[in-house]
């Protein structure tokens, strides 16, 4: 049984959807199930300690791993809220050798410009450090899946036409942190690596001008032994501003 009766829509003058939207358009009950208060604490402090073991891995082995978990994290990826519901991401998922072998190479290209022909600067370099990066991906190559996420700057309809996509960074973003969530879930490691400039990966994966790449996961196990920069996470007060109602007196 719930702590909390169940909320009415009493209080909402104008309530969601309207008559007319729901005559005009398809609409559902929604699937949710209301969960008691312990439960809902002790799931929450579950998830949060699943998640925050999650590192970026760039130490991954070559062990094979099954397309069928690749595809299970794209499903779930895809379930992110998007600006009008258009969904505007591409997924592809590569574990040909010698594409990923063309992707390492075009990436190291522009990453030795930015390490040390100082396409980055030095303050960028500075906060780097820690991490102990450099030019060298061979993560991209020895991982058994790249998967690179493409944003539809717009969409193409069947007759041609272009078809105008909203939100489209701020969709992939959450589509992008659903994805890693998915795959550290289910056991596997992912870096999320932006070689700057990307538009390589649109060449080398053969993509329509309407997609840009917006983030590339190598995917797989850890090395054993693998090893990751000793990083401390802001507190929540540093990340948290709550702003309550008056106390009554």
């Amino acid at each position: 049984m719930c702590d909390s009766a169940p909320v009415s829509t009493d209080r909402y003058q104008y309530p969601y959807p309207s008559a007319t939207t729901a005559v005009e358009h398809p609409f559902d009950g929604l699937d949710f199930e209301r969960r008691p208060l312990n439960e809902m604490r002790s799931r929450s402090q579950e998830f949060f300690d699943l998640m925050d073991r999650r590192r970026s891995v760039r130490m991954l082995s070559d062990e094979p791993v099954p397309i069928e978990l690749i595809e299970a994290a794209v499903r779930t990826a895809s379930t992110a809220p998007s600006g009008a519901h258009q969904q505007p991401w591409q997924f592809v998922a590569i574990s040909d050798p010698a594409i990923k072998r063309e992707i390492r190479l075009a990436a190291e290209a522009e990453e030795r410009v930015n390490y040390e022909e100082n396409r980055m600067n030095e303050s960028w370099q500075r906060e780097l450090a820690p991490l102990g990066t450099d030019w060298h991906k061979e993560f991209l190559e020895i991982s058994p899946w790249i998967v690179v996420l493409f944003e539809e700057r717009y969409g193409i309809r069947d007759d041609r036409s272009k078809r105008t996509h909203y939100y489209v960074k701020e969709s992939c973003g959450i589509a992008a942190g659903m994805f890693i969530a998915a795959l550290h879930n289910m056991g596997l490691a992912t870096l999320t690596h932006t070689p700057s400039p990307m538009a390589f990966l649109t060449r080398v994966l053969e993509r329509g001008a309407n997609e840009r790449p917006f983030v590339l996961f190598p995917i797989g196990y850890p090395v054993d032994g693998c090893q990751v920069p000793r990083l401390q996470r802001k507190e929540l007060d540093q990340i948290l501003t709550v702003r309550s109602a008056p106390q009554s007196s």
